[in-house]
């Protein structure tokens, strides 16, 4: 499952990247995926939106299994 999380936030990142942010991926424990966001994205007022709006919506399409994100 790692894997294919690790594939999915590729697939996102340039995304981030072109607003100067990024998103590392910390852990996966059972269908809760730890992420840090870094860059501009790691102060950002509106990363929390970014995080469930985006990051969410995404790895829950493209990986069976996640049931949440959160930020570390």
């Amino acid at each position: 499952m790692k894997e294919q999380v690790q594939l999915a936030l590729d697939k996102i990142r340039p995304a981030l990247q072109a607003d100067g942010g990024d998103v590392e991926l910390v852990d996966v424990e059972g269908g809760v995926v730890k992420v840090r966001l870094v860059g501009a994205c790691r102060g950002c007022p509106m990363s929390q939106l970014t995080l469930a709006n985006g990051v969410e919506r995404v790895l829950k399409e493209e990986v069976p299994g996640v049931e949440r994100v959160e930020a570390v």
